[in-house]
């Protein structure tokens, strides 16, 4: 007989002082940062736990409080050429708040004296200012006017404190994601015209550091929860399945690294003085290659990312794709590349791991805009021609945008936005039109790509092959 999972049943360890605030309950933070925490938390003094804010309306929040926080993390993979299992039980996350049906409560974070640290994940598109959230005395609709909110009151609190300036590491997977945020924090303090003195403190007193995460989280593992929950005895509804792999690297002060002392826990967290050439490298081929993937993959009729590595054309298809576009396009030594290109599609066909190729889909336009179009056009600056390959991928994620293949409805996940717009461009079912409409559209792209030689042909073109193939012609 299982048992529920909750602090009586599962943990008597004494209450820690919360001195993380987490913008994001997702698998991947919980599996990732929540998971070193708890590491730390484990080997070091750190003695931290974790304070979850729901950023949207609709979360799993209630999940989590039902498990008074408490979920496993169970690793599977290859590590050093051998198999490795461990299923840890996480016990630093103490619930979740959902400022949606509690602002108050939410405001109430930021008088907390131990609070240290911020943590977030939301997505490539979180990090964004709203000009329609006019009024600071209640929730913003973004993250970082959430956060501005909450920053003012403890500002205000605390009467400007200088030691009351937090640690800010977002992990969001955008080029200098800290500086972005703290920007996004200022034009907020400027839209509410709050005081020179609150934006002093912020550019004073807190730091932002730019960071960059690395590891594969698949999330549920509904295929073997049932024997998961058997090894563990425990009903636990929020076990994550995650890569043996981990990196997080953090551009900070050293004091930064003295506060969170992830050395003395033997974890793979790096802190650097620059973290670009980190960055440039996971991000045009681990991210960038999962991103040209799923469009190619799943029309192909695969749904994970191991099938997908092992078929013989996807499989063909990312290996050139990472080895002949997207590699020759980083200023970064040659082996170096290639014996991370050679780890990325170990990782990728880890047997442990089912990687739902929609999963991988969340938002994927401006995850295209990040991760794979700068390995498209500095390819076209190089070589002077098209990348074939990143222009089939292009293609092929306009038609899975499309939202129905061979007669069956994809689950998009993306933006209200990018929704309305390709359902409204494939009425038309005009290759050409739907082409134009969508390379041009600069709220995609921040640039208009049917100025790129070639660009909107070569798209048509592979779009065409694309709606003329069937799975037997593959």
């Amino acid at each position: 007989m299982l048992k529920k999972l909750n602090r009586e049943t599962a943990s008597g360890e004494n209450a820690r002082p919360v001195k993380v605030l987490q913008f994001g309950e997702g698998n991947f933070l919980r599996a990732f940062a929540d998971w070193v925490i708890d590491t730390l938390n484990e080997k070091t003094d750190f003695n931290a736990a974790i304070q979850i804010v729901q950023p949207i309306k609709n979360g799993i929040g209630k999940m989590v409080n039902d498990q008074d926080g408490l979920y496993h993390v169970v690793l599977n993979g290859i590590q050093n050429g051998k198999s490795f299992q461990q299923t840890r039980l996480v016990t630093s996350v103490v619930g979740v708040i959902n400022p949606f049906e509690n602002f108050q409560q939410y405001l109430q974070c930021a008088e907390n004296p131990n609070l240290k640290f911020i943590l977030s994940n939301t997505t490539e598109a979180g990090i964004t200012f709203d000009a329609n959230d006019n009024d600071s005395k209640k929730l913003p609709e973004t993250f970082p006017g959430k956060l501005t909110v909450l920053l003012h009151q403890r500002y205000s609190f605390f009467h400007g404190a200088a030691d009351k300036g937090l640690i800010l590491m977002p992990c969001e997977l955008i080029e200098k994601n800290g500086e972005n945020l703290k920007n996004t924090i200022l034009q907020y303090i400027s839209h509410w015209n709050l005081s020179s003195d609150f934006k002093n403190w912020i550019e004073q007193h807190n730091i932002f550091c730019n960071t960059l995460v690395d590891r594969i989280v698949p999330g549920f593992p509904k295929d073997n929860i049932q024997e998961i929950q058997k090894a563990t005895g425990f009903e636990d509804n929020l076990v994550v399945m995650a890569e043996p792999f981990h990196l997080w690297v953090i551009e900070a002060p050293e004091s930064v690294k003295q506060t969170f002392p992830t050395e003395q826990a033997g974890l793979q967290v790096k802190f650097v003085k620059d973290l670009t050439p980190y960055r440039t490298q996971k991000v045009r081929i681990l991210n960038g290659a999962h991103t040209a993937l799923v469009p190619v993959a799943y029309l192909r009729g695969l749904r994970t990312v191991r099938e997908s590595v092992d078929d013989t054309y996807a499989g063909d298809f990312i290996r050139k794709t990472i080895y002949e576009e997207i590699i020759p396009t980083l200023d970064l030594p040659k082996d170096e590349l290639a014996q991370f290109a050679n780890d990325v599609i170990e990782r990728f066909q880890n047997p442990f791991i089912r990687h739902e190729l929609m999963s991988i889909s969340l938002n994927s336009i401006s995850k295209f805009k990040v991760r794979v179009l700068p390995s498209l056009l500095t390819y076209v600056e190089i070589k002077k021609q098209l990348p074939e390959r990143l222009i089939h991928s292009l293609a092929a994620l306009i038609l899975f945008y499309k939202g129905e293949w061979r007669g069956e409805k994809i689950a998009l996940q993306d933006t209200n936005e990018v929704l309305t717009f390709f359902s409204e461009i494939w009425k038309s079912n005009d290759v050409e039109k739907i082409a134009q409409h969508v390379l041009s559209n600069t709220f995609f792209w921040d640039q208009d790509l049917t100025q790129v030689p070639g660009m909107v042909q070569a798209v048509v073109k592979s779009l065409k092959e694309l709606l003329q193939k069937t799975e037997s012609d593959e």
